[in-house]
């Protein structure tokens, strides 16, 4: 259980909307901030560092939406919650609440508000290539992933050539996984991911078929999603030991939240089966 700071109703001038003259005469805002984390420290040390400094997160706000002029209110939500968790490494989450009196519409109404979540999840991502120059592609592309200011602590595991799975007449594969925390939504990530793909000229001519990079969401957190485009965790990961060897170099105690087993536990299983289809050596 994490604690939590609220500060409700901070009153902020902004100059946001569709709207011309929301641009030119500005607007009240009301913002109300839940920052989650481990504030204990702080309350053995009584002492402001030991914790958030919420007049300062308040300075902070007031000048943000004090700043640059937006169309939306989600996007000013977006940018307060990604000013508190990337500035504030004990804040693991937060809920941002924006609020719009007497918005500027043809009904009568007192307020309009968004509210969002965001927080830092971890996340496990299958690399992989066989164009090219394949190290230096998995390492452009893992360099990527790291330079964005929404993702922290990256680590990539090493990586290890492989035969190819599923279409056979292409060269060898060079494979591998990173896990990094990031405060992206599945669906961000999804987007972020084959950004940089296509950056690294990725072509989709052929399923399982040769490529300069694969970026494979293989889990976020303990979550399941199951959409026609996005299917987390990968529904191949226990068929893979090019997929299960790099993630038990990172964590061998990792577990999948669907089989709820150990990714070693599902590593030991998949070499046992008869239908097993080697890949590493």
């Amino acid at each position: 259980m994490l604690d939590e700071i609220l500060i409700k109703d901070l009153e902020c001038f902004g100059y946001h909307g569709v709207n011309p003259e929301e641009k030119t005469l500005g607007h009240k805002f009301l913002i109300s901030i839940l920052m989650r984390g481990d504030f204990s420290k702080s309350m053995e040390t009584d002492s402001c560092f030991d914790t958030v400094d919420y007049s300062a997160v308040c300075e902070e706000v007031t000048a943000l939406v004090a700043g640059e002029s937006l169309d939306l209110i989600e996007t000013l939500a977006d940018r307060i919650a990604h000013l508190l968790l990337t500035k504030y490494e004990i804040v693991k989450s937060v809920r941002v609440e924006v609020q719009k009196p007497w918005a500027p519409v043809r009904f009568p109404m007192k307020t309009v508000s968004v509210t969002i979540d965001r927080g830092w999840h971890r996340v496990y991502v299958g690399v992989g290539s066989n164009l090219g120059d394949s190290e230096k592609n998995i390492r452009e592309a893992v360099a990527m992933i790291g330079e964005s200011d929404r993702v922290r602590n990256v680590k990539l595991s090493g990586l290890i050539s492989t035969k190819p799975y599923g279409v056979k007449d292409q060269p060898e594969f060079l494979n591998g996984a990173v896990s990094f925390e990031t405060f992206l939504q599945p669906r961000e990530l999804l987007r972020f991911l084959q950004d940089i793909e296509l950056k690294l000229k990725r072509e989709r001519k052929e399923h399982w078929g040769p490529r300069t990079i694969d970026l494979d969401i293989l889990f976020y957190d303990d979550q399941v999603i199951t959409e026609p485009d996005l299917r987390i965790p990968h529904p191949e990961i226990s068929k893979r030991d090019f997929v299960l060897k790099p993630l038990c170099e990172l964590d061998q105690y990792l577990i999948h939240p669907v089989y709820r087993k150990q990714v070693s536990q599902l590593l030991e299983e998949l070499q046992a089966s008869p239908a097993y289809e080697k890949t590493v050596e």
